[in-house]
């Protein structure tokens, strides 16, 4: 039996989605927690792995299993069980051949970066402090050079497995909420640090350091040590994914 879960995480306290030999993941705590009410050793897959630090109020997971428990049942067995930082917030049976990473035809991200001159103890962990004044409309028109399809290595961690590096990005925006300027941006797929990277070259351009055409030579050059620096995970919430409609 193939079991579906949504997922939501404050990421702040581990190492990115994924077991770790040395800390903890976000995996490892669902795995134990569905163990428990399986009563039996799982494996989960996602739909994207995030990084250290990055949280997530959309992911979605699956894991195979013998044990037969309502929908219901898995919900509040696996949510008893885990800690407060993690949380599942739907559970579905679904058919075998439907898989939380490869069946997924999208992922959307939300970066937040908290625009004022002081910073927020309350948003410390959830957006990335840039005290210059930034102009989110330059932002959002240098960005629009980023839609469709791209060679985004010059957007990629210097420790990116993907083995390629061409993704397509179907819709980007920046937007101004009070002293919250929020970049959303949905793809196909992302290479690894790829919205973090983004975020960092577009806040050079919101500051005025660099012009709004300058991302499109850095994404034609293919160079990352051509682009901005890397924002900070802390900032980054993966927000949904997309499946075709006859599996969600």
């Amino acid at each position: 039996m193939r079991i579906a879960i949504g997922i939501e995480y404050d990421g702040t306290a581990y190492n990115g989605w994924q077991r770790q030999r040395t800390g903890i993941g976000v995996q490892q705590r669902l795995e134990e927690s569905i163990a428990h009410v399986a009563d039996e050793a799982v494996d989960i897959t996602c739909a994207g792995r995030t990084d250290t630090g990055v949280h997530a109020s959309g992911q979605v997971g699956h894991f195979d299993t013998s044990a037969d428990r309502t929908d219901r049942g898995w919900l509040l067995g696996i949510n008893s069980n885990l800690p407060d930082d993690v949380n599942v917030s739907w559970v579905r049976r679904v058919s075998d051949d439907f898989h939380a990473r490869y069946s997924a035809t999208a992922r959307s991200y939300r970066y937040v970066i908290l625009n004022r001159l002081v910073r927020s103890a309350l948003s410390r962990n959830r957006a990335w402090w840039v005290h210059q004044p930034l102009d989110d409309k330059l932002m959002h028109e240098a960005a629009q050079a980023l839609v469709g399809e791209h060679d985004f290595s010059a957007f990629r961690a210097a420790g990116c497995q993907a083995s390629r590096p061409f993704r397509e990005i179907t819709r980007i925006s920046v937007t101004r909420d009070g002293d919250r300027v929020v970049l959303e941006v949905t793809a196909n797929a992302f290479l690894q640090h790829m919205v973090r990277n983004i975020t960092g070259t577009l806040a050079a351009i919101g500051r005025g350091d660099e012009e709004p055409g300058w991302i499109h030579e850095v994404l034609e050059s293919r160079d990352r040590t051509r682009g901005g620096i890397a924002a900070p995970p802390h900032g980054l919430t993966l927000v949904s994914v997309t499946y075709p409609e006859g599996f969600l």
